[in-house]
């Protein structure tokens, strides 16, 4: 399944918060901006996390 946006403003989040907290970026960019790299990395599909999505049943 395709992730909705929220999911995917979570996971940019997640991944500019360690970036910006010293984890090395996974692509070269020209940019310092942490969020414009996250968005690069999801982009080329190298973002390595992952997302869990509960369904709810129905009775």
């Amino acid at each position: 399944m395709n992730p909705t946006r929220f999911e995917r403003a979570r996971l940019l989040g997640a991944r500019a918060l360690q970036i910006s907290l010293g984890a090395p970026p996974l692509v070269e960019a020209a940019s310092p901006d942490p969020l414009r790299i996250a968005v690069i990395e999801w982009e080329r599909g190298l973002i390595p996390l992952t997302t869990l999505r509960m369904l709810h049943a129905r009775h």
